[in-house]
């Protein structure tokens, strides 16, 4: 019995696709594998297994230092770009100006440009603003914030701009015919229709913060460190399984972060 060379160019597709997605996976489930040796040193196989290590997570300054500032900013990156995305989305979906697609192109700006370059360019930025007014920019919680208020906005933007277009214009008409102005139907209407993609953007907006290294590099000062960059300092003296277990905390919060935007708005539409 010959098998149809569609039946086999079909089995071939998925099995390199199985294959794909098993090499990407396979880093994540050693880190995860990690976390629970028992033994300081890194053997394979394992001398046993143990919680030990993520009960040991706390006695690390660093780790705990790391996140509450990586919290911190966070939080500041989501509400700064929340009240920066929405207003900007509904310009885009609503109105129509000269340099419409110009606004467009520049709020989507930083998910082209690298994170390296972006955050090159920051440092110089700040360091600039520094000499001219004197503020202090540069290895500051304001500074940092802003820098991942701006890689936000884009995530924010894009979430936003999807459910407005979902949302149709004869419902916001009706309500302004029957009586409400403007600022009534986008409180009463417009905005708890959209409230799904409000909430993913916010959600989304925190774990692109809060898992960012590369512009975080170079904003960071003596004494204030993100996660991210923690467990990379750490990387550079010592190898054990606490530093996996760290990991695998930082895994959950961005996990669970995605999985409860996509309860809200199907990532899949505007990633």
């Amino acid at each position: 019995m010959t098998i149809p060379r569609r039946v086999l160019w079909s089995a071939a597709l998925k099995g390199a696709a199985g294959l794909a997605f098993a090499f990407m996976l396979l880093p994540l489930a050693l880190v995860i594998w990690l976390a629970f040796f028992r033994g300081e040193i890194i053997v394979f196989p394992p001398e046993g297994y143990s919680l030990h290590w993520f009960a040991s997570i706390w006695e690390k300054r660093q780790f705990v230092d790391g996140f509450v500032t990586s919290l911190q900013v966070g939080l500041f990156a989501m509400v700064g770009g929340l009240v920066l995305g929405i207003p900007a989305s509904f310009a885009l979906a609503r109105t129509v100006f000269r340099g419409q697609e110009a606004l467009n192109t520049l709020l989507l700006l930083p998910l082209v440009v690298p994170g390296i370059v972006i955050g090159t360019s920051l440092y110089i930025y700040f360091v600039e603003v520094e000499i001219a007014t004197e503020l202090q920019m540069n290895a500051s919680l304001p500074g940092l914030a802003l820098a991942h208020i701006m890689i936000t906005i884009p995530w924010v933007v894009k979430l936003i701009v999807a459910n407005l277009l979902g949302v149709k214009r004869e419902i916001e008409e009706a309500a302004m015919t029957l009586g409400a102005n403007r600022w009534r139907t986008l409180t009463r209407v417009t905005l708890p229709l959209i409230r799904p993609g409000v909430v993913a953007a916010a959600l989304f907006s925190f774990v692109v913060s809060f898992s960012n290294l590369e512009i975080s590099l170079f904003l960071v000062g003596p004494g204030r460190l993100t996660l991210p960059i923690a467990i990379m300092q750490y990387l550079e003296w010592k190898l054990d399984p606490s530093i996996a277990a760290v990991s695998v905390v930082q895994i959950a919060i961005v996990a669970a972060g995605m999985l409860i935007t996509d309860r809200f708005v199907r990532l899949s539409q505007v990633v």
